[in-house]
Order: C-alpha cells, then sequence, then structure tokens
C-alpha cells in the first residue's frame, strides 16, 4: 500500500527545515534506513532515512523547498507488491527505531489495524497500545557511511592565509579562513543539484546568483541570465566590497534574506545580550612552556596520528580550573528561582563553517585525558566543516572557548551561549619581547579574554579563574597539581 512519510521533529522543537538534495527519485526501490533526503535546519543538516523498505512514489518537495514538521515528505509503496496497493486489511510495516536491531526482516509481520498517527510518528501502533512519544529521527536509524557523499564547497575566491600562530591554526577547530565579504550570506543557496552543476559548469558563484534573487530558489534560468551577462571566467569575490546586483548595476545596497544558522545565531545572541549581565576581563601570560611542550611531543611515536595544539591544553586547563570554580560552571534558572551547579564539564567549543557559527558540545570533557580530549576537538572540528553536527551535538554546554586567535586576533569579549555562565576566547599566540628572569627575551605570549554571567560569577572568580588557567598554560607541569 502506498503510506506517506511525514517530516519528523528533528530535535529542539525546529518547527520546519529545507530540503538540500535528495538521494533517490520517484521508482527507486529503498531499503531501511537508507538516506534518502539532506536536510537543513537553523542549526544543522541532518541525513533523513528511509522508514521503510520499498519503492518511492513521490517526492513532496524538491530541493531548496521548505518543509514544515509534520507535512508530507515522501510517498513509499510497501508490502509484499511494492508496485500496488496491499490487500484490504494490511497496514504499514512498522519502520524501525531505535530500539530494534537494524537487522529486521525486509517485510515484518503487520497488526490488522492501526491506530492515526500523529503528524511525525515513524512507529505503527497496534489496537490496545497506548501512544507513544515520537522517536527522535537525529541519530537514528543512519546508514553507515559512504565514501561516496558529496561534500559541501566553500564558495568564492581565492583562500588568503593570515599571519597567525601555526600551532593555534592546527589546534582551532575553525573552517579555512576567508577574506570575502562578511556580508554574503553564508548559508548554500536555495537550488537543486543539476543547477549547482550548471553553474560550476558556467563558472557562476551561486551566491552572487541568490543575491539577484533574494528569497527565492535559484533556477537553470537565473544561472544562464546571469552567465550571460558576466565574463567567461567569472572573477574572485572582492576583499572588501560586496558584489554588486547583477540585476541592477550600481545599485548601493544589496538585500540577503536571514534564514538557516545566521538567524538561529542571531536570535540566540540577542536572548544573551539581553538577559545575562555580561562582563569581561582579560590576562595576557607568557605560554613559551606550552608550545615547547607541543613541539616535543610532535615528536613522540607514541603519539602518532594525535594532534595536540594549544587549544586541547586550553580545553584540558579550563576543566581544571572548573573544578576549583564551580560559579562558573552553573546555570541561572529564573523560572525555578535557582541556581544549577553542574559538577560536570560539558565543553563547547565554537566552530566557524561556511554556513556560520556553531558550537558543538564535547560531553564530559572533564573526564578525558589529554589525548583523548585532543581527539574529540579533531572530530568535531572536522563533523563542523563538513556541516554534520546534529542539533543534539550542540545542546546541554556548560562552558564554551572560543579561538579567536586562529583568525589573528589577540583578544574579544565574546557572547555567552544562552544558560552559561562563562566563555573564553583564546587570542593569537605571539612572537614578542617580554620580560623573562630579569631579561627581555622572544616570548611566546597570548591572552585570554573571559566574559561572563555577573549574576552568577563574581570579579574575583573570574580572576581566580583565569589565573588558573594561566597558571597551567605557564607552566602545563602545574595540571598534576590541580584537582
Amino acid at each position: 500500500m502506498i503510506q506517506e512519510f511525514l517530516l519528523p521533529d528533528l530535535g529542539e522543537g525546529l518547527p520546519e527545515a529545507e530540503i538540500v538534495q535528495w538521494h533517490v527519485s520517484e521508482g527507486d526501490t529503498v531499503t531501511l534506513n537508507q538516506t534518502i533526503a539532506e536536510v537543513e535546519t537553523a542549526k544543522a543538516i541532518v541525513e533523513i532515512p528511509s522508514p521503510y523498505a520499498g519503492t518511492v512514489q513521490g517526492l513532496h518537495a524538491a530541493a531548496g523547498d521548505v518543509v514544515a514538521v509534520g507535512s508530507p515528505l515522501v510517498s513509499f509503496a510497501v508490502g509484499t507488491d511494492a508496485g500496488s496497493p496491499a490487500p484490504e486489511g494490511r497496514t504499514t510495516p512498522e519502520p524501525v527505531s531505535a530500539d530494534r536491531p537494524a537487522e529486521i526482516e525486509a517485510d515484518p509481520p503487520v497488526p490488522e489495524a492501526v491506530e492515526p498517527r500523529a503528524a511525525g510518528d515513524l512507529r505503527s501502533t497496534a489496537p490496545g497500545e497506548s501512544d507513544k512519544a515520537t522517536p527522535n529521527l537525529v541519530g537514528y536509524g543512519a546508514a553507515p557511511a559512504s565514501g561516496s557523499r558529496p561534500r559541501r564547497r566553500a564558495r568564492g575566491g581565492a583562500t588568503a592565509v593570515l599571519d597567525t600562530d601555526h600551532a593555534v591554526r592546527e589546534a582551532a577547530p575553525h573552517d579555512v579562513l576567508r577574506t570575502g565579504p562578511i556580508d554574503l550570506p553564508l548559508e548554500r543557496p536555495r537550488s537543486t543539484p543539476p543547477v549547482r552543476k550548471l553553474a560550476k559548469d558556467l563558472g557562476v558563484d551561486l551566491v552572487l546568483v541568490a543575491a539577484a534573487h533574494p528569497g527565492e530558489t535559484v533556477t537553470r534560468a537565473h544561472v544562464e541570465e546571469f552567465a550571460a551577462r558576466t565574463p567567461t571566467e567569472a572573477p574572485a569575490l572582492a576583499s572588501t566590497v560586496p558584489p554588486a546586483d547583477p540585476a541592477s548595476v550600481g545599485a548601493r545596497v544589496t538585500r540577503l534574506p536571514i534564514r538557516g544558522v545566521r538567524k538561529h545565531t542571531a536570535a540566540a545572541m540577542v536572548r544573551s545580550a539581553f538577559t545575562a549581565p555580561h562582563a569581561t576581563t582579560f590576562l595576557t601570560l607568557d605560554v613559551t612552556a606550552t608550545t615547547e611542550l607541543l613541539a616535543s611531543l610532535k615528536n613522540d611515536r607514541a603519539l602518532d596520528g594525535h594532534r595536540i595544539g594549544v587549544l586541547a591544553i586550553v580545553a584540558k586547563a579550563v576543566c581544571l580550573a572548573l573544578g576549583r570554580t564551580p560559579a562558573l560552571n552553573a546555570s541561572w534558572d529564573e523560572a525555578a528561582g535557582e541556581i544549577a551547579v553542574h559538577h560536570y564539564v560539558n565543553l563547547g567549543i565554537a566552530a566557524a563553517t561556511e554556513r556560520g557559527l556553531v558550537v558543538p558540545v564535547i560531553p564530559d570533557a572533564d573526564a578525558l585525558p589529554l589525548v583523548e580530549l585532543a581527539d574529540a576537538i579533531a572530530e568535531l572540528a572536522a563533523t563542523a566543516r563538513a556541516g554534520r553536527t546534529s542539533p543534539a551535538a550542540m545542546t546541554g554546554g556548560t562552558f564554551s572557548i572560543t579561538n579567536v586567535g586562529v583568525f589573528g586576533v589577540d583578544a574579544g569579549t565574546p557572547i555567552l551561549n544562552p544558560g552559561e555562565a562563562g566563555i573564553l576566547a583564546v587570542g593569537a599566540v605571539r612572537r614578542t619581547p617580554w620580560e623573562h628572569r630579569g631579561e627581555i627575551a622572544l616570548r611566546d605570549v597570548l591572552t585570554l579574554s573571559l566574559s561572563f554571567d555577573h549574576r552568577l560569577v563574581d570579579g574575583a572568580e573570574a580572576a581566580r579563574f583565569l589565573t588558573d588557567v594561566a597558571g597551567v598554560l605557564r607552566e602545563p607541569g602545574r595540571a598534576l597539581l590541580l584537582r
């Protein structure tokens, strides 16, 4: 019989998702858990696995369309004869769920009747059973990873590398540095795979085409029209001035839609800035001992395959320091009139991606030894750069770190993530004349910037926390003394 699959709740109560691309077409035969589509929410790109084994009868949205949760996404022909409706009395086979093994039969037994399903529910319910909560699709039933999956491509012209410290750059979980105009859209323009291929073949930048048609899905006609108006070799993006709107050369303003990660980040930052009273304190310190330690670790054969950088050392120091200053690892619960002090550290690491800023979380980072913490940061960075960080991976943080040094910045005043009491910005490591043992010498120096919620943290506590972090960076052996 024909079974409609509704777009499920992808986590965090997000009301809609945009179709990035389909992996199936009408008439294709699919298996359980096969990836059928990629969708983009306000937080992440999520792969949608098929909850049925059968034949795709119809796709209810095109790439670039925004679909509300609970709306039809795709229709399947399921049952013993996927090409025709099942005999009367037969119902939908139960789709795979998190509590069932993946190795189930292609056509499992089905009950005689089912209760009506709520929008987005992925499971059938036999008579007499109570309605169960809709399972969260994120992380459930995912198909095995495949090397054939297309990767999201960085847009725009040549990439310029800033003159920043090498160790910081290696450790930073940031995407490649870009010098393009900061007001270009960082989300991928709405288009279909054939249109994107056409744009690539013609040397057309879809960002520029999308700027000429704000709020619209970029079509083949848009790309061909833009290609006809521009030289055969598309110029690289200007480094400081945004490109002119192709539809109105000479226009002084280009208007771009606010959506995706940019929209979500903006809302979160405004909520944080106008909810928590921010304060920031700074500390500049000599980290030569840390950089020398990292240089020695690179030659250690026991650490082959592991990349330990300045950021990993900072993360370890933060976890140790939070144990001595619990106020910075707490949350202000206005509704309950309580302060929740966390006895674990879920460490958020800010990552700049082509879709905007995301802050994935390393759960129980305080329980990880340095090597495992460095591996977790590297994995987090790779996932974020590929746009595969799930919404669930960006929740539950108790403290965050942002590495502004990778952009050549010495210090800043970062804004707190909502619900967290502190965020630490790590500046660039610079070779600087510095007082050392009574003399002036060239030393590796960086600046730490700590923003904190002044409802939870006093200035003295913030200063003690920074001093503890700095103590580990000045003398890494001090980590043996902290508990």
